[in-house]
C-alpha cells in the first residue's frame, strides 16, 4: 500500500461520509475526508436538525392556546425570530464541533476544501493532490430551482434557515416534505403562508389518505394551498415580490421559497475523468454494495439518489466500511424504511401505500381510523388524527402503516420493527394496546375499508 497516501479518501463529510470514515479507520484503514463547508452535512447543518428546532418553535403558539382548556392562564406572548435563529446557530456550532471531534478521535484526517477526482485513485483538494486505494463519494444533494425570470429573488431551504427576519407573507413553491414542513414552520410563527403546488394535493408518492388528511389540517391552520399552480416569473417591486402564475394570476409576497426537489451534488467532481457513471439525474450509479462502475470507487447517501434519508446514508456508510475494510460484505436492505414528515401535524410512514400494495399483491385489505386526539377534548382544537394499515390479504402480512397526527414519527418508528419482522394483522390484533394513547389504535382497528371501484387507481390523479 506504500504507493498510496491513504487507504480511503472520502469526499464529503456528511452523515454517510463521516460514518464510513470513522468505521473504516477503526477497522485499521488510514483515512482522510475532505469537506468544503462544515462537518455534518445537510442533516446537521442545513436540514433535519435545524429544521426540527424551528418546528418545535412553531408549535408553541398552539400550545399556549391549548393551555386554556386545562386551566392555565397564559399572558401576552410574542416571538423573536432573531433569538430563535441565534440559538439554533449555537446548537449547530456545537454539533459541528462534536462531528469534528469524532473524526479526530477515530484517527481520520480532515482536509478543508472541495475535492474532485483527477483519476480513479487521485483526489485534488485546492492545489494539492492525494492518492488513495479506495475513494468514497458522499457529497449529498442540493436544492434545485427552475430557470424562470426572476428566480434570483427566490430562496431555498438553505437560506430559509438563515433569514434575518420572519417574512410577513411567504409563498412556498413545491409539494414535497420540505415544502409542507416549512409551510408549518412559517405559519406557526405568524407568517401568512401560501403553498403553490403543481398537483391537486401535496406529498406525491405518499398514501392518498395521508395526503388528504394533511391537506385538511393545513387548511384548518390557515395555510392557503394553491393547487395546480405553476409560477412562471418573479418580479421584485418596491414593496414586495410579485409572482405570475401560469393562469396569469398574480400572487404578492415578501419571500418566495422553492422546495421543488433536490439533485445529487455531483457537479464539478470529475466523475467522468475517473470513469464513474452517473444517470440522467446526475446520481452516481452503484450496486447493492455501493460500488460504482469503477472498481475502487464507491458512493453512499443522497448522491446515489436511492433513499434520501440520513439514517439510510449512515447505514450505507457503515455497510461500506464493513464490506471493504471489515471483509464482511454487507448490503443495506432498502425495503420498509420508516420515514417522517415534520409537518403540522406530523406524518409517520413505513412500507407500501395502498396504491403500491394493490399493484404488487392480488388482494389488499385496508383499515383506517380517524379520531380527535384526547388532548383536544379539553383544548377544543379542531384537529384530527388519521391512521391506516395496509394488509396483503393472502398472507395477512401488514405491508404498510401510515399516520398523520401528534407523535406520528415516534409511533411509526416502532411499527417499522414490526414490518421488518413480517408481522401479520393477526399479530397486531393479538397485541394489547397501551391505554389511553393514540398508538393503541393501531392494534384495535378491525373494520376493513370498502374496496376501491377500480383497484390500483388510488393515486390515479398523479
Amino acid at each position: 500500500m506504500a504507493q498510496y497516501d491513504y487507504d480511503l479518501f472520502v469526499i464529503g463529510a456528511g452523515s454517510g461520509g463521516v460514518r464510513a470514515s470513522r468505521i473504516s479507520a477503526k477497522l485499521g484503514a488510514k483515512v482522510a475526508i475532505c469537506e468544503d463547508y462544515r462537518v455534518g452535512g445537510t442533516c446537521v447543518i442545513r436540514g433535519c436538525v435545524p429544521k426540527k428546532l424551528l418546528t418545535y418553535a412553531a408549535h408553541f403558539h398552539e400550545d399556549f392556546a391549548d393551555a386554556a382548556g386545562f386551566g392555565w392562564t397564559v399572558g401576552e406572548t410574542a416571538h423573536d425570530w432573531k433569538t430563535l435563529i441565534a440559538n439554533k446557530d449555537t446548537e449547530i456550532d456545537r454539533l459541528n464541533g462534536i462531528y469534528i471531534r469524532l473524526l479526530k478521535d477515530a484517527g481520520v484526517e480532515l482536509i478543508d476544501g472541495r475535492g474532485s477526482l483527477v483519476d480513479a485513485h487521485t483526489v485534488k483538494v485546492g492545489k494539492k493532490s492525494y492518492i488513495a486505494d479506495k475513494i468514497l463519494i458522499a457529497t449529498g444533494g442540493w436544492p434545485e430551482m427552475p430557470e424562470i425570470p426572476g428566480i434570483e429573488h427566490a430562496i431555498t431551504s438553505n437560506e430559509a434557515l438563515e433569514l434575518k427576519s420572519l417574512p410577513r407573507r411567504v409563498v412556498i413553491v413545491g409539494g414535497g416534505y420540505i415544502a409542507v414542513e416549512f409551510a408549518g414552520i412559517f405559519n406557526g410563527l405568524g407568517a401568512d403562508v401560501t403553498l403553490a403546488i403543481r398537483r391537486d394535493l401535496p406529498l406525491r408518492g405518499f398514501d392518498e389518505d395521508v395526503r388528504a388528511a394533511l391537506t385538511e389540517e393545513m387548511v384548518k391552520k390557515g395555510i392557503t394551498i394553491a393547487p395546480n399552480t405553476n409560477i412562471t416569473s418573479i418580479e421584485k417591486t418596491k414593496s414586495c415580490l410579485s409572482l405570475m402564475t401560469d393562469s396569469e394570476e398574480i400572487i404578492e409576497c415578501d419571500a418566495v421559497m422553492y422546495a421543488t426537489g433536490r439533485t445529487p451534488n455531483t457537479k464539478g467532481l470529475g466523475l467522468e475523468a475517473a470513469g464513474v457513471h452517473v444517470n440522467k439525474k446526475g446520481a452516481v450509479t452503484v450496486d447493492e454494495y455501493s460500488q460504482t462502475t469503477v472498481e475502487n470507487i464507491y458512493a453512499v447517501g443522497d448522491v446515489t439518489d436511492r433513499i434520501a434519508l440520513t439514517p439510510v446514508a449512515i447505514a450505507e456508510g457503515h455497510a461500506f466500511a464493513d464490506t471493504v475494510f471489515g471483509k464482511k460484505p454487507r448490503a443495506v436492505d432498502h425495503a420498509n424504511v420508516p420515514s417522517a414528515v415534520f409537518s403540522h401535524p406530523p406524518i409517520g410512514s413505513v412500507g407500501l401505500t395502498e396504491a403500491q400494495a394493490r399493484q404488487q399483491y392480488e388482494a389488499v385489505d385496508t383499515y383506517v381510523s380517524r379520531f380527535r386526539p384526547m388532548k383536544h377534548t379539553l383544548s377544543g382544537r379542531d384537529e384530527r388524527t388519521m391512521m391506516k394499515l395496509v394488509v396483503d390479504r393472502d398472507s395477512d402480512r401488514v405491508v404498510g402503516c401510515h399516520m398523520v397526527g401528534v407523535d406520528a414519527p415516534e409511533i411509526v418508528q416502532g411499527l417499522g420493527i414490526a414490518l421488518k419482522a413480517g408481522a401479520t394483522k393477526a399479530d397486531f390484533d393479538a397485541t394489547i394496546g397501551i391505554h389511553p394513547t393514540a398508538a393503541e389504535e393501531f392494534v384495535t382497528m378491525r373494520e376493513k375499508q370498502p374496496e376501491p371501484k377500480v383497484p390500483g387507481t388510488v393515486e390515479a390523479a398523479d
